[in-house]
């Protein structure tokens, strides 16, 4: 290939609870020569994380400017951003009834508005495993969620990109296609869809890719590093070749590990040469 656009899922570097925190993680991915970031931007209570890019902090268009050029004076793209917040059961909660049900849609609607403020508009998010079950009540609470989010984002130009593997490729794009908005878009993980097809699935949600994550999975370790995992690299980079996509590919590590930087290495490395 040698062409890729490769960046970096931001956390996978670590925590951005300061703007400080967040310009050193900038630094080690310009100097690592990665050439976008994907920036995590909400709080979540749950996990005890602090976000100095949640909306509700980085809530000025000053505050955002200065997220743009922070970026931009390193000679980094900004990708996309990472909204995912969780439910008390489930990754994303979007077809949870709990009392934070709403107030989670409501951040979602405004990490969307922020980015496309920023000028990147692209959020991506796991919203819970969508039911088999387009008849049931639990399908459709998990569409009158979404719609409640796509609706605001359609005004200003966000663009929701719903990240594979928590259901099959099939499921995700009927869900896709019953919301019917073209602001509802796909960011796909070939990790994430190793169960489901990683190959097979790019075919299936072709129209809607807008978005990927560079993260593979050790079939014994569960190591995520690119290159060293049971992800078919050649197969899945040519199928997204031939549905014609040319966006970027995030390296993503949620390992924590110390050496995580050597990881996001290698896997540049990899892609760089595949």
């Amino acid at each position: 290939m040698g062409s890729l656009k490769i960046g970096v899922a931001l956390w996978s570097l670590g925590p951005t609870p300061t703007f400080e925190d967040f310009e050193k993680l900038l630094d080690k991915a310009a100097d690592s020569g990665l050439k976008a970031v994907q920036p995590w931007c909400v709080d979540v209570a749950k996990w005890n994380l602090t976000c100095a890019l949640d909306p509700d902090r980085c809530a000025t268009p000053p505050q955002r400017t200065k997220v743009r050029k922070a970026c931009e004076k390193r000679g980094l793209t900004i990708s996309g951003f990472c909204a995912q917040l969780a439910g008390p059961e489930t990754l994303g909660g979007f077809g949870e009834s709990d009392s934070e049900h709403d107030a989670r849609l409501e951040k979602t609607r405004k990490a969307l508005r922020m980015a496309s403020e920023i000028g990147s508009p692209i959020v991506t998010t796991h919203i819970g495993p969508i039911p088999e079950d387009s008849g049931s009540a639990h399908y459709a609470k998990f569409l009158k969620s979404v719609i409640a989010v796509i609706k605001d984002a359609e005004k200003h130009g966000g663009i929701l990109a719903l990240e594979t593997g928590q259901e099959s490729a099939q499921i995700l794009r009927q869900f896709i296609e019953d919301v019917g908005s073209p602001n509802l878009k796909v960011n796909y993980d070939p990790a994430n869809m190793l169960d489901h097809g990683t190959v097979d699935g790019v075919e299936i949600l072709a129209p809607y890719i807008v978005h990927t994550h560079a993260k593979d999975k050790h079939p014994k370790t569960g190591r995520p590093t690119v290159g060293q995992g049971a992800v078919p690299w050649k197969d899945y980079l040519n199928a997204l070749k031939q549905i014609g996509y040319q966006g970027w590919y995030m390296l993503e590590d949620e390992s924590r590990e110390a050496n995580v930087m050597s990881s996001i290495t290698i896997g540049r490395k990899f892609l760089e040469q595949v």
